[in-house]
Order: C-alpha cells, then sequence, then structure tokens
C-alpha cells in the first residue's frame, strides 16, 4: 500500500503498442513464441509417453507448419534466426528447437534422399520391362527377372 501511495505511476496501464502495425508486430511475435512454446511442451510430453505417437506425429507436424508461417512474419533484421528470437524472448525450449531444425517429428525417420533413389530404380525396371514387351519379348524367364526386382 505504501508504495502505490507514493508511485501512482506503477498503477498505469503499460501499452506494448501504439498503432495497428505495432500491435499486429506484438501478435505476430506472441504467436510465434506460443507455437514454439507448445512445440516445447509436446516433445516432453512424447519423451514421458504421455502422448501416442499417431497423436504426436500429427500434432507435431501441424506445429512445425505453424511456426513456419509464424516465424515468416516476423523473420527479418531484428530476428534473422529462430534462434536469436529465443535468445531475445529468454524462451528455453531445446526440444523444440532440436524439431525445428529437423524439421519433421522424432516418429518420421530421415531417408536422407534413399526415396527418390528407390522411386528412379523402379521407373527403371518399369521402362525395362516395357521395353522388352515392345520387342516382343513375351517369355517368362526374360520379363520376371524385372518384374521381381
Amino acid at each position: 500500500s505504501y508504495q502505490t501511495d507514493t508511485r501512482p505511476e506503477l498503477l498505469e496501464e503499460v501499452r506494448l503498442y501504439r498503432n495497428p502495425r505495432e500491435r499486429e508486430k506484438m501478435d505476430n511475435l506472441a504467436e510465434l513464441f506460443a507455437v514454439i512454446n507448445t512445440l516445447q511442451c509436446l516433445e516432453k510430453a512424447y519423451i514421458r509417453d504421455s502422448v501416442k505417437n499417431k497423436e504426436y506425429t500429427g500434432n507435431c507436424s501441424k506445429l512445425l507448419v505453424q511456426y513456419k508461417q509464424a516465424f515468416k512474419q516476423v523473420q527479418g533484421e531484428e530476428f534473422p534466426t529462430v534462434e536469436a528470437f529465443m535468445a531475445k524472448y529468454r524462451l528455453d525450449a531445446p526440444a523444440a528447437l532440436e524439431r525445428i531444425k529437423e524439421d519433421r517429428p522424432i516418429t518420421i525417420k530421415d531417408d536422407k534422399g534413399n526415396t527418390s533413389k528407390l522411386i528412379a530404380e523402379i521407373v527403371a525396371l518399369f521402362i525395362t520391362a516395357m521395353d522388352k514387351l515392345k520387342l516382343d519379348i513375351r517369355s517368362m524367364d526374360e520379363l520376371h527377372g524385372d518384374m521381381k526386382d
């Protein structure tokens, strides 16, 4: 009671913005903070086995998409990286940061380009089989090897 009697400025409302543009900026910063914080909580819940794999994967994927959109809104000179944003607002979320860097839920394996390689191999085998058919090669022995692969 003593401080409020002698310092009425302590009761004044603090404005975070002075115009609609500044308000939009504050909303965008708050949105990014919330998404990163939620991602951190989801990672912790997954580690504790409090959330099922399917739920985790779906929610994590959704949060990563939301993060990308939210970060686009604030990325610039002041925040060139998500680490700069997290440092400025003292957001300690190492698990979320790891997930952001990997850009995928922990339940989805990184195939390091193997999918593309496998697709190319399948297409090559399909073309070979089609070519053999066009050349009227119809014997099972000659077609079976490519079809089996």
